[in-house]
């Protein structure tokens, strides 16, 4: 990826209306009730580009008033708020900067609710799970929160080619396996905190070995564990899928983890849909990227597996009406009642909001 198309992916995400415009959908099973447990807000900004030290890249404005435009139908009835750097306070230091998150969140939370919207019904934040104060970090989280601080997500995402890099990509190498964020990831269960977790599909090996380490506290992972490898040629694409299967295979022993199925609209993951002169359709994203999903519905059963909008970042490829048309098809095949699961159920349920 070139840093011109990083710059149009970060400067597109939650601002494409008018291509989005050349195929809207009507929604789909639209009295369904709809928790979208995976959602950024954020002002437009300079993020730095985590391909090239001291460039900037510029994102689009997302927040409320962007995301209730793009709802078209379907019925939102929640949301989580992940953690994605927006609203961090420096004036609280390192430690606690991201406490200043925390509170931008809430206050999106409050705005969508005067606004009518979807309710605010948990935030993941970040946090070092290293820090030998973590405790007092996550109290800070919990006061900053209003009740509704339910996870930490600290990224464990690394490609070692920059290149590759959009907006993640540039965790340190082998995060995940380390012992002291292992003991911080278990410490979250005391708390009855959920874990976050987000890498690549062929880091998912740190992940099991995780999971194992902190058995007792619940760990989401997020966007089907990223599979990256969309389009490849010479039956590449259908080499990643085999990869990440038996991952996900492997993934799903453990009880104590829960799948998002989503984020393979993201240009991380190779998708083209954004680069097509029109949207892709629900039908046609189905029919592109829909074995993901049921394989993970397979591994895991609908009681552990919670849909996911990963709006604004999924946006550069899709609408979301569009999106939340898909993924009511691919519930419908597993009928109602695990169907309502995945839409809404499962999220409440996990993020302790029933």
């Amino acid at each position: 990826m070139t840093p011109d198309e990083r710059s149009a992916y970060v400067e597109g995400m939650g601002a494409r209306h008018d291509w989005w415009d050349r195929n809207r959908e009507p929604a789909i099973d639209p009295e369904r009730e709809i928790v979208d447990a995976h959602v950024h807000f954020w002002q437009a900004q300079d993020v730095p580009d985590p391909a090239v030290p001291g460039r900037k890249l510029r994102t689009s404005r997302f927040l409320p008033g962007e995301f209730l435009t793009e709802t078209g139908g379907h019925r939102v009835q929640g949301l989580v708020y992940i953690e994605c750097g927006s609203g961090v306070d420096p004036s609280l230091g390192p430690r606690f900067a991201g406490v200043g998150e925390t509170r931008f969140a809430v206050a999106q939370g409050r705005t969508l609710s005067e606004a009518g919207g979807p309710e605010l019904l948990a935030i993941a934040a970040h946090a070092d799970l290293r820090d030998p104060a973590l405790g007092e970090v996550l109290d800070a989280h919990a006061e900053a929160g209003e009740g509704r601080f339910r996870a930490i997500r600290q990224g464990g995402a690394r490609m070692e080619d920059p290149d590759a890099r959009l907006l993640a990509g540039f965790a340190e190498a082998g995060l995940y396996r380390d012992p002291a964020l292992q003991a911080g990831v278990a410490a979250l269960a005391g708390r009855g905190l959920v874990f976050e977790a987000f890498l690549f599909h062929f880091q998912l090996a740190d992940l099991a070995e995780l999971a194992g380490q902190a058995p007792e506290t619940r760990i989401v992972v997020n966007h089907l564990g990223t599979p990256i490898g969309f389009g490849r040629p010479d039956g590449g694409d259908d080499a990643v899928f085999d990869t990440w299967r038996r991952e996900i295979d492997r993934l799903a022993k453990h009880p104590n983890l829960v799948m998002k199925l989503g984020g393979v609209a993201s240009p991380v993951t190779e998708y083209d849909g954004g680069l097509r002169e029109v949207p892709p359709s629900s039908d046609r994203f189905v029919t592109e990227r829909g074995r993901y999903f049921d394989a993970a519905i397979s591994a895991f059963g609908p009681e552990r597996c919670l849909f996911e909008s990963n709006f604004p970042v999924d946006s550069a490829a899709i609408s979301y009406g569009t999106l939340w048309n898909a993924f009511k098809l691919i519930a419908r095949e597993y009928g109602t009642e695990a169907g309502d699961r995945m839409l809404a159920g499962t999220a409440r349920e996990v993020y302790g909001a029933g």
